[in-house]
């Protein structure tokens, strides 16, 4: 893990890959966790009979939402900033699913820092994320992502 001081730290790293995540196994419960919770129960998620008999290795396909939203945890153990304040997802410029995530996969976030913009109080960082499946070399997918990382008691 990358540890540095203040946000401002990060100015240094723009251009350059920061880590790599742990590796992430995507299971059965956590695709029928993310099916209820934002209801979307495509057979291709949750119905492991189905997919066992009509799709390609007969496994099902974790949501490509449900990638993307493990960015958060698995950003986190790539870079930490001991002396700052609150941080907040700012958005995204750009998601791209290029490969499916079958139950069982283990992916893992290779993080990158695309821009470093001070603001008031504040940096705003975009990040280049590509996550990989264990064995693949094709990402499964592609993000560019913002997040502002406020200086300590902001």
């Amino acid at each position: 893990m990358l540890t540095l001081d203040t946000p401002d730290d990060l100015e240094a790293y723009v251009g350059k890959v920061l880590g790599q995540s742990e590796w992430v196994e995507i299971t059965q419960e956590m695709i029928n966790d993310f099916a209820r919770l934002s209801g979307d129960h495509n057979w291709i998620h949750i119905d492991v009979e189905r997919a066992r008999r009509e799709l390609p290795d007969g496994k099902t396909i974790a949501h490509g939402m449900l990638t993307f939203s493990l960015l958060t945890g698995m950003g986190g153990e790539i870079v930490a900033v001991r002396e700052r304040g609150r941080g907040i997802n700012y958005g995204s410029n750009k998601v791209r699913f290029t490969s499916p995530v079958q139950v069982g996969s283990r992916i893992r976030l290779e993080r990158s820092l695309i821009a470093f913009e001070r603001m008031d109080g504040a940096v705003r960082l975009t990040y280049g994320n590509t996550i990989y499946r264990e064995g693949q070399d094709r990402p499964v997918m592609i993000a560019e992502t913002l997040n502002l990382m406020y200086e300590k008691g902001k």
